[in-house]
């Protein structure tokens, strides 16, 4: 067998991406520049060959996915999964973690004037969120970030891939509340005859 056909079975039998690291451990005559290379090869032949699927470059690592313009063809099978759907509620926290993060449930719950913890659990559920630390605050509160599945899930291959906050509402590009009165309440502190 050719390096290409086994990095192509590695990629078809995955369903998560994989990176050119993680496909050489396939194998003792691999190494990431020859995966690199089938990888490059097989995009080339599907391109060229107008395959039904692409290989794809996303969340760090590469995936085999079915082309954008058969998903109405496959909404028709029951067989074929499909990415859950979130809520609005859910798509906003999404939102302000992914640019926001670190993020605590409390900017979260300031910002979209409601209580998040049963959304943020459901988020952690789907593995979209996971814990990245803890704040400085009383009680030192659990801070959220965006996991890889995030970026598989929406079809990114890095953070940078989402708008620039220029082109987002103004409640995602200013600074938090809590920066806000923290900055505040230093300048108050510093205010001289205090």
């Amino acid at each position: 067998m050719n390096p290409a056909q086994v990095v192509e079975a590695i990629l078809f039998s995955s369903d998560a991406p994989l990176t050119a690291e993680e496909v050489a451990r396939a194998d003792e005559s691999l190494d990431e520049d020859v995966v690199a290379e089938a990888i490059a090869a097989l995009r080339r032949e599907y391109d060229d060959g107008e395959r039904a699927f692409q290989l794809v470059e996303i969340a760090g690592g590469h995936q085999l996915l079915t082309r954008p313009e058969f998903a109405p063809y496959l909404e028709r099978f029951d067989t074929v999964p499909r990415p859950a759907r979130l809520s609005r509620p859910a798509l906003e926290t999404l939102a302000i973690v992914a640019y926001r993060q670190p993020v605590g449930r409390i900017e979260m719950e300031y910002i979209r004037g409601v209580n998040c913890a049963g959304v943020i659990r459901t988020l952690v559920d789907r593995d979209l969120i996971e814990v990245t630390g803890r704040g400085e605050g009383i009680g030192r509160p659990l801070l959220y970030g965006t996991t890889g599945h995030f970026l598989e899930h929406f079809g990114l291959q890095s953070l940078d891939e989402l708008p620039r906050p220029a082109e987002l509402p103004v409640v995602l590009r200013e600074p938090g509340p809590l920066e806000v009165e923290a900055a505040v309440g230093e300048t108050a502190e510093q205010a001289p005859g205090k």
